[in-house]
């Protein structure tokens, strides 16, 4: 299962991705990803280790997953939105390809990173270019029962600048009981309508019944569950040791709470390809046919089955 966490900037969304994605290693193996422009995923994660970035080698990844696809004739050929045809490399969780290269391990769970900014790229690239790697990933990826994909996103609206947002089982909106919180929360979710995109609001720093009273008004059932203000967290943003068990019992609750929601949805192999190739066809008419030289609608393999 795929699942995205998403929020503003300074919501707590990498801790609760961070938190997430060590409580979901507890049912299955974990790939985490670090894809937000500010790259603290690890740091949250406890892992001194930076991965080798995935946008650093972007045409290296195009090689291997375009595979002997003979829709697609060279890694230049190839753009994020590119999908899956026959011939294409169909990575599984445990592709030796990507873990080997780009992944780090902890235990069952493993962490990649689109990687930062490099001085090349100041003033003249957009993170985006970078976030195309792991939208690949995702397209290509066929993930079963029990693997997890946690993926930590840019902040705010940010993540509509591709089709990325439409990659995941469940997105999960990290909202702080504040009116910027349920701002964010109202303007992804007006984006989001129409996608089919499965959205549920964890409500963060929490201090009281009242600050729960607000979310709830604001957001309705789309409030699955709260994280207290938690010292246990605090201690563990601050670099001190930090287990699970170090987490007071409701917020440990609220992480089961969110697995359970992750484990409950069915995976929809046909929306995924549908999307993928309704955001490759608008990606190849806006852009990427200039770009390349070559109408890439033509990529689109309709015999191919998605999984």
């Amino acid at each position: 299962m795929r699942v995205a966490f998403v929020g503003k900037g300074g919501s707590g969304k990498t801790t609760m991705s961070s938190l997430f994605a060590r409580y979901a290693t507890t049912a299955g193996p974990v790939v985490a990803i670090d894809a937000d422009i500010n790259q603290h995923l690890g740091l949250a994660l406890g892992i001194e280790t930076t991965p080798t970035p995935l946008g650093g080698r972007l045409t290296e990844i195009k090689d291997y997953l375009r595979g002997d696809n003979p829709l697609i004739p060279s890694a230049a050929a190839m753009v994020k939105t590119t999908p899956p045809g026959r011939g294409s490399r169909r990575p599984d969780l445990h592709d030796p390809f990507f873990l080997d290269t780009f992944a780090v391990r902890d235990g069952d769970l493993r962490l990649m990173a689109t990687g930062p900014f490099s001085e090349d790229d100041l003033g003249v690239a957009c993170y985006h270019s970078k976030l195309g790697a792991v939208e690949l990933y995702l397209n290509h990826l066929v993930d079963g029962p029990g693997e997890y994909v946690v993926v930590d996103m840019t902040a705010g609206a940010d993540s509509f600048a591709s089709g990325l947002f439409t990659r995941f089982d469940l997105t999960f909106l990290v909202a702080e009981p504040t009116r910027q919180g349920i701002g964010v929360y109202r303007q992804y979710r007006e984006y989001a309508a129409g996608f089919d995109v499965p959205l549920a609001v964890i409500g963060n720093k929490v201090q009281s019944a009242d600050d729960v009273a607000f979310l709830r008004d604001h957001v309705g059932d789309a409030l699955l569950t709260t994280m207290a203000h938690s010292p246990a967290v605090r201690a563990m943003e601050q670099g001190r040791p930090f287990t699970l068990g170090d987490l007071e019992p409701a917020n440990l609750a609220a992480l089961g709470a969110m697995l359970a929601a992750v484990d409950a949805q069915e995976k929809d192999w046909a929306r995924f390809a549908r999307q993928t190739a309704e955001f490759h066809v608008k990606n190849a008419r806006s852009w990427a046919n200039r770009a390349t030289g070559l109408d890439l609608t033509t990529q689109i393999d309709h015999e191919h089955a998605h999984a």
